[in-house]
C-alpha cells in the first residue's frame, strides 16, 4: 500500500511540474498564450515558483521515502544471499 501511495504522490508532483513548465513554454513561445497577462515576466516568475515548489516536494519524497525504501530492499537482498 505504501508503494502505491508514494507512486501516486510522485506522479502528482511530476505532473504539476510538467503543467507549469508547459505554461512557461506557452508564455515564451506564443503571444496568443499571454491573453490577460500584461506582465509576462512576472507571470513566468509565478509559474517558476510553482515549479520550484513541486520540485522541492518531489526531492523530499525521494529523500525520505523512496531512497530509504531502496536501501532497505538492497539490504534485504544482501541478507537473502
Amino acid at each position: 500500500m505504501k508503494e502505491v501511495l508514494v507512486n501516486a504522490i510522485r506522479s502528482h508532483l511530476a505532473g504539476n511540474i510538467n503543467k507549469h513548465l508547459a505554461n512557461i513554454q506557452v508564455y515564451m513561445n506564443s503571444t496568443t498564450g499571454i491573453g490577460e497577462h500584461s506582465d509576462i515576466v512576472e507571470t513566468i516568475e509565478l509559474e517558476l515558483e510553482q515549479v520550484a515548489n513541486y520540485h522541492d516536494k518531489l526531492e523530499m519524497l525521494v529523500k525520505y521515502f523512496i531512497q530509504p525504501q531502496q536501501k532497505q530492499e538492497e539490504e534485504d537482498n544482501e541478507d537473502a544471499v
